[in-house]
């Protein structure tokens, strides 16, 4: 890490974000850049995650937003460069160092990136398949992964006027529900509804990442 510092701080090495402002998981990045305050030292470039002429290609053989690229080196995906943000500012920041805490925050993060999973393949349903096409199963199968999830959170909330990983992660992907509506939740959930409200007056790094409208 130390190295990776040493690059981090050096302001001849370029650190690039690829992503794009509508990519929930890119958005993640982002507000954890904005909270921790290194959102200065990042320049955002756009991907193509399907244009087989797209560099991200061969920054992540996967072809997957988000990734960052520090110098010539090239790390993805958003949970592990959460996790290097956070290490980068000393650790403790969005994840706990160590403990059985470390690893309570760790789940909950990921149920909460479940969500944005799920979303994105009822997304990615409707737009690449013809509606004769759509599997109504498949649909239900990932709705009820996120309303599984959904009311998980509505009867454990975390604090919302902390921004760390389970926040940031949970309120990215309601973020992304809210534009998308891969299906209604708010009116199911309102603890959650009124938890992402109070979390995007609490933290600016809400605002500042919301897409442009269209």
């Amino acid at each position: 890490m130390t190295e990776l510092r040493r690059f981090w701080e050096d302001p001849a090495v370029a650190v690039v974000l690829r992503s794009t402002e509508t990519s929930p998981f890119g958005r993640k990045v982002r507000m954890a850049l904005i909270a921790l305050g290194l959102d200065a030292r990042i320049r955002l470039e756009p991907a193509d995650t399907l244009a087989e002429t797209d560099c991200l290609r061969l920054q992540n053989p996967l072809g997957k937003m988000p990734c960052l690229l520090i110098g010539e080196e090239a790390f993805f995906d958003s949970h592990v460069i959460l996790e290097m943000l956070d290490a980068l500012t000393g650790g403790g920041r969005l994840i706990p160092r160590e403990g059985p805490e470390r690893f309570r925050v760790l789940t909950r993060a990921r149920l909460a990136d479940g969500i944005t999973d799920a979303a994105l393949l009822v997304t990615y349903e409707g737009r690449f398949r013809g509606p004769d096409q759509a599997s109504e199963r498949w649909l239900a199968h990932q709705k009820g992964k996120m309303t599984r999830a959904l009311a998980a959170f509505e009867n454990d909330l975390p604090d919302p006027a902390r921004a760390e990983l389970v926040q940031i992660t949970l309120a990215a992907a309601l973020g992304y529900l809210n534009w998308r509506r891969p299906l209604a939740w708010q009116e199911a959930h309102p603890k959650l509804d009124k938890w992402l409200q109070d979390f995007a007056r609490n933290h600016p790094c809400w605002t500042r990442t919301e897409r442009k409208q269209e």
